[in-house]
Order: structure tokens, then C-alpha cells, then sequence
């Protein structure tokens, strides 16, 4: 917890400091009631006594309520302006330490369980803060004033006090102990909750084809039932705390009269009316005694689940970043658009086996690289090298000559276009979606407009109602796989890279689109380099330069006639796509 309150300035500890006085003042304010209850107890039995003066100690009792009342109002609301701010902050934090960890540490934590880390158990966090932090101050101050003010007035009603405070401490440690496992569970089924929410919702059309919303509804039932099960455990425990507080409590009472009047029965008849004062006045501290013990109960009703939640945000906000930025933000490089492997091999943290074998090439500027081979050869892990989704394990990887870990992340993407192998569409607009992110330079409409033109979109983008202004839903689901891919090279290409990535960027188009697309796109970056991964022999067979990847090692490389002729491995997947006639006549 420690660790997150760090993120608090100076300012935010000035706001606790102040909270810490004002509640210090209201607590005295409170325990100054029962002497003026007190004394009005004493002034009503006491013969001539005056009614103005039973009216001033009655006026000193209201001034007290109001002013408590008034103290509550200001340590709320900084309280949970200040609770508000750390939420805030927290949450940034952490969304920004997801933005920076690599793709292998990202996947250490499911997504839905990076919702809620965000979202779930920050608010659990906030709400002891908001809550906790008031009661947290307030309970023991209000106990150890009660306890002075009471101390001396009888042995009897301390021991009372005393056993009524052991017996509230031992239901408070059991129940701790017995219930605090159990919210890491609640944490962890909220995430599978989140889960399977979230699959069914990304894959609504696949359920509904399939008939499987049964399927799918018993999946969350199943799920949902856990956690509503785990949720009533826990607040049945809890449940039990509240009645036998109030049963201390009323026990306590009961027996401070009990022992009062024995006591008040064998005094003096001098010392009976002090006796009484004195029994209204311990009666009013005891419960004040148990009122903050009552409150302790409270914050230890929100302290587990928020440690837990607190470990899970630190779990996340601790993880080291592997990949870590580079300091070179500007080259003097006389190469420029290249792209070079020297003995490349990598795998995945904590894997046995590499999934890229020595791998060594060179694409020099304006020439088309691709890459080609059967799945699970490694085809995308090495492009994914090259914006440093991964690092490599051995050799280097190099842009314009110099290893891409000695670029910044920003200046190195700004060379870059890629194109993901599944396209990826943002809330917003289709001109949004296309000028997307930075790029170190003003994207204007004419690059819009030409982007468009270039990835073959300009055709459906026209024909929509509000053209590029036409909204785009999250995950594009308003367009088709086609628009989609479509959309995404144009983003790529509004941004003028030195670089082209495409990670099986064509598959979603036809034959037509895919050629007109190739043949546009092949004039527009004459001067950049491309590098393409493809399962499409026609995608590829005018490339520069091939490589045939198997079980992550290059089996082959050179032009599309050159690898018939010197590797089976592409001249089996070149004949299972286009016949041995085709392969004669391209």
C-alpha cells in the first residue's frame, strides 16, 4: 500500500495532515458531550439549580453536535477529493506500464484480468482510502480519549469495558483470518467473469451461427455462480460481526447500569448523585469506546479485499520491462530504409526451444523482401523483431545500419508502417482510423486521400454517407474483413515510412483487389522497403527477394523462379496453390 501512496505530492500529505487535525479536534468536541451531559444530570437532581444553566450546558452539547457535524463535512469532502486523485493517478500509472511492457509480459496477465486490475480493484482501493482513511485516523483517537477520560472513575466498569473490547477483538482477528484468502478468490473469479464476458461478446456472431448461446450461458453460469457463492460467504461472515457488536454493546450497558446501581446502593448519601453523574458519563465513553472498535470492524471489513487488490495493481506496476528504450533519437547513417538479420535466433522467456533458427538477411532500400513458409515456421515472430515487439535472444537486428535497441521506441515506429496480421479498427472516425497515432509529421487530407486511393478503400469510403467522416465502431464491426484490411494498409501508407511491414496483410482480399492493391501499392513505395509475410504464392512471386522459412530456420532464399528451381519446400507450397502449368507460365 505503501508503494501506491508514494504517488501522493506534498500537497495531497498537507490534505491528510489537515484531515489528521480537524478529526483529532472533532473527536475531542464528541468526548466533551458527556460532561456536559453530565453536568446537566447532576444540576436537574441538585436543588437550586437554575434553568439557565441546565440551557447553557444543553446550548454547549448542540455547538458540539453542530460543530462535529460540520468537521464531518470538511474531512469528507478533502478525504474524498484526495481518494478521487489517487484512483486517478493509479489508474494512469498502471495503464501506462501496460503500454510499455512487452508483448511476452502483457501475456503473463489475461486481458480481462488487466481490466480489472484497472478498473476493480483500484476502485477497492479508493473505496478504503475514501472510507477507511477517516475511520482510520478517527477509531483510535476516539478510543484511547475515552479510555483516559474513563480510567479512574471505577475498576468495575473498566474490567466491564475491558472484556467487551477482548471478546470485539477476537471476533474482528477470527474473522480476518478466516475471510481474507477468500477475496484473492473473488479477485480471480471477477477476472474470469470478465473473461468469458468478453469472449462472448467478441465472438457474438460465431455463438449465434453455432447455436451455442447455452454453451455459452452455462460457461457464465458456472462462473458467476462461483463468484456469487464466494460473495455470500464473505458477507455472511461479515453479516455476523454487526449483531454482536451491538450485543457487546447493549451487554455493556446493561452491565455498567447493573454495577452502578450496586454501587450507587452502598455509597454515602453524599457521594449517590456524584456516583450517578459518573455512571451517565462512563456509559456515554464505554460506547464511545465500542463505537471505535465498531469502526476498526469497518475498515477491517474493507482492508482485506483491498490488500489484495493492492497486490494485484502492484504485481502489474512491479513487473520489470524487459525491453528497454533506447537513447537514439536522430541518425547520421548513410544507409537509410534498410532492414538487416545478422544470425538472428530467438525464444520466448522461460522456453526451451527457439521458434527462429540463425536467421541472416539484408533488404536494402526500395526492395521488397517476403517472407513465405508453413504455419507456425516463425514467419510473423521475425518481422515482430523489427519494431521490437520482442527482442532477439541472439545475433542483431538492424535498421539503416544500427541495432534497433539502440533507437527510441517513438523515433524507430516513426520509420515504420506496419500493418498487423489481424487489422485492427478504433472508435472514431475512418479519417481518425487512418491518421491514427504519431508519426513525427502532420498527416494532411491530400495523404488521406491518397492512402485511401493506394489501399483501394477510397471505392467503399466514397460510397458511404458521410465518407471519411462515416464512424467506425470499436473492432470495426460495421465494415467487413476486406474494409477492415483495407482501412489498415491505408494507415500504414498515410504515414510515408522508409519502412513497410505486412504481416499477412492480403488475406482477407480477393484475387482483384489483391493484385490492383499489390500493383498501386508497389508505385507509391518504389522508394521504401517492404517486408511481407504471406500464405499467397501470387502475393509474393514478384518480391525481390524470398525466404522460405520451416520450423524457424531459412530453408531457402532468392527470387520466385530461383526457389522453384533450389528449394522443395516452396516449390510444394507454390504447387499446392497454382498447379505446375501456372508455376511455367508466371
Amino acid at each position: 500500500m505503501w508503494k501506491l501512496l508514494k504517488s501522493f505530492n506534498k500537497k495531497d500529505w498537507l490534505v491528510v495532515l489537515i484531515c489528521f487535525i480537524l478529526i483529532i479536534s472533532q473527536v475531542w468536541i464528541e468526548l466533551k458531550m458527556p460532561d456536559y451531559m453530565s453536568e446537566i444530570t447532576i444540576l436537574v437532581q441538585s436543588e437550586g439549580s437554575q434553568m439557565k444553566d441546565i440551557l447553557i450546558n444543553g446550548g454547549y452539547m448542540l455547538l458540539c453536535a453542530f460543530g462535529s457535524l460540520a468537521i464531518s463535512i470538511i474531512v469528507g469532502y478533502l478525504i474524498a477529493n484526495l481518494s478521487a486523485i489517487f484512483s486517478k493517478i493509479t489508474r494512469k500509472k498502471l495503464f501506462t506500464k501496460v503500454e510499455n511492457l512487452a508483448m511476452h509480459e502483457v501475456k503473463q496477465f489475461s486481458t480481462s484480468s488487466l481490466i480489472t486490475r484497472t478498473t476493480n480493484d483500484i476502485t477497492q482501493v479508493e473505496m478504503l482510502i475514501g472510507m477507511g482513511l477517516q475511520l482510520l485516523i478517527k477509531a483510535p483517537i476516539t478510543a484511547i480519549f475515552a479510555v483516559t477520560k474513563i480510567l479512574n472513575k471505577s475498576w468495575e466498569w473498566s474490567s466491564l469495558t475491558a472484556i467487551a473490547v477482548l471478546v470485539l477483538l477476537s471476533v474482528i482477528i477470527t474473522l480476518i483470518i478466516i475471510v481474507m484468502p477468500k477475496f484473492k478468490i473473488v479477485q480471480k473469479l471477477t477476472d474470469k467473469i470478465n473473461g468469458v464476458t468478453r469472449e462472448n461478446l467478441m465472438g457474438i456472431r460465431v455463438v449465434r451461427a453455432f447455436n451455442a448461446e447455452r454453451y455459452q450461458e452455462d460457461k457464465f453460469n458456472e462462473v458467476n455462480n462461483k463468484l456469487t457463492n464466494q460473495q455470500l460467504f464473505n458477507q455472511k461472515a461479515f453479516a455476523i460481526m454487526s449483531p454482536i457488536m451491538f450485543l457487546v454493546m447493549y451487554f455493556l450497558t446493561l452491565g455498567i447500569y447493573f454495577v452502578g446501581a450496586s454501587l450507587i446502593r452502598d455509597a454515602l448519601m453524599a457521594d449517590k448523585l456524584i456516583l450517578f453523574g459518573d455512571m451517565v458519563v462512563f456509559s456515554s465513553y464505554a460506547m464511545q469506546v465500542i463505537m471505535a472498535f465498531l469502526m476498526l470492524a469497518m475498515i477491517f471489513m474493507m482492508v482485506p479485499r483491498a490488500y489484495v487488490s493492492v497486490k494485484r495493481i502492484n504485481e502489474v506496476l512491479d513487473t520489470d520491462i524487459s525491453i528497454k528504450d533506447g537513447t537514439l533519437t536522430t541518425s547520421d547513417s548513410k544507409e537509410v530504409g534498410t532492414v538487416e538479420f545478422k544470425n538472428v535466433s530467438f525464444k520466448y522467456p522461460d522456453a526451451e526451444e527457439y521458434i527462429l533458427k540463425d536467421i541472416s538477411f539484408k533488404a536494402n532500400k526500395g526492395e521488397t523482401v517476403a517472407f513465405i513458409g508453413s504455419t507456425g515456421s516463425g514467419k510473423s515472430t521475425l518481422i515482430n523483431l523489427v519494431p521490437r515487439f520482442y527482442d532477439a535472444t541472439l545475433g542483431s537486428v538492424l535498421v539503416d545500419g544500427i541495432d534497433v535497441k539502440e533507437y527510441s521506441e517513438e523515433y524507430l515506429h516513426n520509420k515504420l508502417g506496419y500493418v498487423p496480421q489481424k487489422a485492427v479498427m478504433f472508435n472514431g472516425t475512418i479519417k481518425e482510423n487512418i491518421t491514427y497515432g504519431e508519426c513525427g509529421k502532420d498527416i494532411s487530407e491530400d495523404d488521406i486521400i491518397t492512402a485511401a486511393d493506394v489501399a483501394q478503400a477510397s471505392e467503399f469510403i466514397t460510397k458511404m454517407d458521410d465518407g471519411y467522416e462515416t464512424h467506425i465502431a470499436s473492432g470495426g464491426t460495421n465494415v467487413s474483413g476486406g474494409q477492415k484490411q483495407r482501412l489498415s494498409i491505408a494507415r500504414a501508407i498515410a504515414r510515408n515510412p522508409e519502412i513497410y511491414i505486412f504481416d499477412d496483410s492480403f488475406s482477407a482480399l480477393d484475387y482483384k483487389t489483391d493484385a490492383v492493391l499489390r500493383h498501386e501499392l508497389k508505385k507509391h513505395t518504389k522508394d521504401a522497403t517492404c517486408l511481407i509475410v504471406a500464405q499467397r504464392i501470387g502475393t509474393i512471386m514478384n518480391a525481390d527477394k524470398i525466404l522460405v522459412l520451416d520450423k524457424g530456420k531459412c530453408v531457402g532464399m532468392g527470387t520466385h523462379k530461383e526457389l522453384l528451381k533450389t528449394c522443395e519446400v516452396y516449390k510444394e507450397i507454390a504447387l499446392s496453390q497454382l498447379g505446375e502449368e501456372e508455376l511455367n507460365n508466371a
